[in-house]
Parts: C-alpha cells; structure tokens; sequence
C-alpha cells in the first residue's frame, strides 16, 4: 500500500516565509485576523483527514470501481466513500473557504487549495465529488441571483449537496459551441433542457442527497457557435419553495466511462430528457458563467497534478532508500549489506529529484495563483484587483497545463525507481501514472491551454500581460542581482527573461503572416514560459534559503531547498533551450505532410 505523509513544512515555507501571506490577507477586510497559527492549525488537521481517510481507500477504490444500475440510473462508488464524504462533511471540510453568508468559514483561498493538495495526494478520485462542487458554488456565487443563490449556496457550502459542470457532447468536446442540448421556456419561467453529456465527471453517485448540475444549452432563438449558448441549473432533486427536496428531476445517468484511470470517480453519461432548469445569468451568455467554474476546475486539475507528483515521489523515495541492487560507481557505501540502496545511483536520484522539484515549484505557484485569485475578488484597491486577476489569466494555462505535463513526467519516473514492481498494482504507483493522464486531457486540453496562453493572454494584448510577471522577474534581478551567492539562481531567469521577449515578438509576428505558426509554437511556448514562472518562483526560494543559512538557521530544510534549486536549473530548466528551438521551427514540417499522414 502507499505511503503519503502531509507536506506541511513545505507548506508553511511557501506561506509563510516566500510568500508571506498574511500580510497580504492583512489588507483585505475579510481576513483581516487571519494569522499563521490558524492556518497552519487547519491544514494539519486537513491532513490528518487525507492521510488517515482518504489514503486507505485509493487502491481499493481504484479495484472496485462504480456500479451503475440501468433499471434506477443510481450509481454505488466504492466501499468506504459514502462514510469517508459524511466524515468530511461532519468535519466542515466543505464549508473551508466559502461565504459566510451562506455558512461558509470564510477562511482563505490558499488554505484551500492547500488541503486540497493533501486530498488529491491521498485519493484523486474521491476528491473530485466534492471538488466540482466547489466551481459550481463560485459559479452561482457569481451569476446566479439573489433567490438561486438563496435556494442553493447554503446545501453546496455545507456539502450537503455536490455540483457538476455539464459541458462536453459526443460529437464537439472542447468547441463547446457545436453542442446540440436545447433548452424549451415554459410558461411559469422554467425551461425544458434536453440534451445528452458525455464525461460528467461525479456526474451520479450516493454520496450527497442532491447533485446540482450546472448545464450549457441552447435557446430556441438562439445564434449559432458559441454566441449562442445558455447556462442553466438542473438540480437531479427539484427544490421546493421551503428547501425540502421535491420530485425527482428528469436527469439520469446512461452509462459509466470504463477508464484509463480515476476509476472510482463517476463519470457519466447524462441523459436529459425534458429536465427542469432555470436560467443562470443573461440568455446567450452562458459562457461568462461557465468561464468562472472553468477557470476554477483549470486551477484544481494544476492542483490534482501537484498532489500526484508529491505522492509518487514520497513513495519512490522511501523505496529507493530500502530497495538494494548492485554497488555504487564510486565504490561500496553499504558494507553491511549484499548491495548497496539504489539512491546512491546518479541516475535514481534525477528521477526522484524531477519530481521533488517539479512538486516544490508547482506549490510555489499554486499558492501565488490561490493568493492573486483572493485579491481579484477581496482586495479593496480596484487597481490590485484589476491586475491581480489580468496576472491570474496569464497565469491559469500554465497552472492547468505545465503542472500536469510535469506530473506525467513526474509519476512515470518514480515508477521507474521501482523497477517491475513498479508496474505491479500492489505498491500503488502505476495507479499514480494512470490517474495523473487524466489531467492533461480534462478542462480543456494542454495544447489548448497553449493556444490560450500564446493567442489570447500573450499576443492578443501584445504581451502588456507577460509584461506584468516580466516586473516581477525585474524586480528580483534588481534585488539579487550583484549578489554572487545568488548568481546561480538569478543568471538563468535573467536570461531567459531577456530571450523571451524577442521569442514571443517573433512568434507573434510569424503567426500574424500564418497563423498556423501560432498552433505549430504553442506547446512549445507554454513549456518556455512554464519554466521562466518556475524558475522565478526556485530563485525566490533560494533567496529565503540562503538568508536563513547566512542568519545561523541549521535547519536541513533549507539545505535541501538550495540542493533542489541547483537541481532544478542544472538538469530541468536548460529544456526552454529545445523549447525554443522547436518552437522556431515553425509549421511548415507539419502542414506540408499530406504524403506522410495520406
């Protein structure tokens, strides 16, 4: 069985000593009390939940799976997730970082995202119920009108009832406005949606009591393409007008996905066959809502990826400390032993060290992103929110994207340091592989996320966004710069800081000549620009190591940090040299291929 020990120390350093948080949280009312002791309190109890609840119940609920009933439409997960969600509930889990207003704790964003790391370490598949649920909440939250918000809010926040996002059809997948779903007004201000989804993620299941769907379709009237979508709200239970459960709505799920992974998670088929919805937002503007849970499931799929590259190096590296095989190169270094342990092979270490560093600089940036995110919505200068939530869009692709991409990297290399075994499903290490697929293809696909990141947040403004992380680079270079012990770290972003401008300003003006060279570039670009954020957020880290060393700090946390730095700009950065590279090579070699691909 796997092992999963909480991150916490490393937690604590991103807050508390890279990012500072609560000075941040000091400036926007609503947290204006909220101190380091209480966070760090919460989050050890978090972890206590994922390690003690949640861990046992991934392998076993990977083996078992859902069971759909096709007489019922009712879907059974896995033995011990109907008692697992009930403790989460009883434990206010749900309620972490929603409004008040509608019973929530009102805590932190950062604290969130940070127990939900824990969660996604522990069990991936579990944590997407209530996952869903919390961008369905923001959502309703912020389009949905006084009496949905009253209807709703307070059964979401407490957990009592989960959410879905109810997007892709069959036949369109990501280009949301082919979808063929259509939505019929009644006469008492309702609408009839009919329609089938496909890959509804915790789409059915006996966890809650009321699943609150959140679904795109289209008006009668409505324009073509995406213009002309619709967001409603079809509960799986109507709601009467005192909040007690009513009839049940015609939503079912037609079938359960057999998967590659996450296979305890269920994602259904859904089959509405004139369900009663009511409209969120403005008719043909269904997009706008979406967008807020899109946006938020692009954050969480980044944050599923980090909790999976932390596991699997936690495992692999117990693994490599006791598993002995053949004697170090530079001679025997355990002379107790027939063979000595397997980390002392250069190359074991680069794999445990690609996930260690690719997990560290994921967490940096999570908790940056979780702390722009509170700003654009909490801050009171209207100049901080606007900026904080254009850096959060620049930012999202690569969350989504980069993090995942490296979490694929990650757990396929620390199944390598277990050899066979790790390909055996008892240690628990394939299965890390195979859910870890997953989040490069779901809440729209990396090369996607690429395409968003170089055509719409990058060139779309002529880079006025990238400029805005460029001034954070800027002013760590001024900082550091003449500083010798920091030359290691600075050097390499500087540089690439510098070639990223020229790199994007030719992209961009080859993409406005053709602008296949834009598809041919994007996933390229997004690993160069992945790595000038991650090599931001390393030299940052090793800045606070060195001045806790230069302090008198015999902490070997921070040791270990300076040691993953060096890793991480030695061995995993110098790929933005290929990067770009590739990316320069333009579109012709895979447009002109007819003959290739006949």
């Amino acid at each position: 069985m796997a092992v999963y020990t909480p991150p916490l120390r490393d937690m604590q350093f991103v807050m508390h000593e890279l990012l500072n948080v609560t000075a941040d949280l000091a400036a926007m009312p609503v947290h204006a009390d909220m101190d380091a002791d209480t966070i760090n309190a919460v989050l050890e109890e978090g972890g206590k939940f994922a390690s003690e609840v949640l861990l046992p119940l991934n392998i076993t609920g990977d083996a078992e799976g859902c069971k759909l009933d096709i007489t019922t439409h009712a879907v059974t997960t896995p033995a011990g997730y109907p008692q697992a969600y009930k403790k989460y509930i009883e434990g206010g889990w749900a309620a972490l970082a929603c409004d008040p207003e509608f019973g929530g704790q009102g805590l932190p964003l950062v604290v969130n995202q940070c127990f939900y790391e824990m969660m996604n370490s522990a069990n991936q598949a579990w944590t997407m119920y209530p996952g869903l649920t919390h961008g369905a909440y923001a959502a309703l939250h912020t389009h949905g009108t006084p009496e949905q918000k009253a209807t709703y809010l307070h059964k979401m926040t407490s957990g009592e009832w989960t959410g879905t996002m109810c997007l892709t059809e069959a036949h369109c997948g990501t280009d949301l406005g082919l979808m063929r779903s259509k939505a019929e007004p009644q006469a008492d201000g309702t609408y009839k949606i009919t329609g089938n989804k496909i890959f509804i993620s915790a789409g059915e299941h006996d966890l809650a009591d009321n699943i609150i769907h959140l679904v795109l379709a289209r008006l009668p009237d409505a324009p073509p393409g995406i213009k002309g979508v619709s967001l409603f709200i079809v509960p799986k239970f109507l709601v009467n007008a005192d909040g007690t459960l009513g009839a049940r709505n015609p939503v079912f799920c037609g079938g359960l996905e057999h998967k590659m992974g996450i296979k305890s998670n269920s994602t259904a088929q859904i089959v509405l066959d004139g369900a009663v919805g009511t409209l969120v937002g403005q008719p043909n503007k269904g997009m706008q809502g979406m967008f807020v849970m899109m946006n938020a499931a692009r954050l969480g799929v980044g944050n599923q990826g980090l909790g999976l590259t932390e596991v699997a190096f936690q495992n692999a590296l117990v693994y490599a400390k006791d598993r002995i095989q053949m004697r170090s190169l530079t001679g025997i270094k355990a002379k107790d032993k027939p063979a000595d342990p397997i980390i002392v092979h250069p190359d074991v270490r680069k794999m445990l060290l690609t996930a260690k560093a690719y997990a560290e600089g994921a967490r940096a940036l999570l908790c940056f992103s979780s702390m722009l995110l509170e700003k654009e919505m909490s801050h009171p200068d209207e100049k901080v929110r606007k900026d904080s939530g254009e850096l959060l869009a620049l930012l999202t692709p690569i969350v989504k994207a980069f993090i995942t991409d490296n979490a694929w990297t990650s757990t396929s290399a620390c199944m390598q340091v277990f050899g066979g075994h790790g390909y055996i499903k008892e240690w628990g290490m394939e299965q890390f592989v195979r859910d870890a697929r997953i989040n490069m293809i779901y809440e729209g696909t990396n090369t996607v996320q690429s395409l968003d990141l170089l055509g719409r947040k990058v060139l779309s403004n002529n880079g006025a966004t990238l400029k805005k992380f460029g001034k954070l680079v800027g002013a760590l270079l001024a900082e550091e710069g003449v500083n010798e012990k920091m030359a290691e770290f600075i050097t390499p972003v500087a540089v690439l800081a510098d070639q990223m401008t020229k790199f994007t300003t030719e992209l961009g003006f080859k993409g406005f000549q053709n602008p296949d060279e834009v598809g041919a570039a994007a996933v390229d670009y997004l690993r160069v620009a992945g790595h000038l954020v991650f090599g931001y957020f390393w030299a940052r880290m090793a800045q606070v190591a060195l001045r806790q060393i230069a302090a008198g700090n015999t902490d070997p946390f921070y040791v270990a940090k300076l040691q993953t730095a060096r890793f991480y700009f030695a061995k995993l950065f110098p790929e933005t040299v290929t990067a770009m590279r590739a990316a320069r090579a333009g579109s012709k070699v895979l447009m002109d291929t007819d003959a290739a691909l006949a």
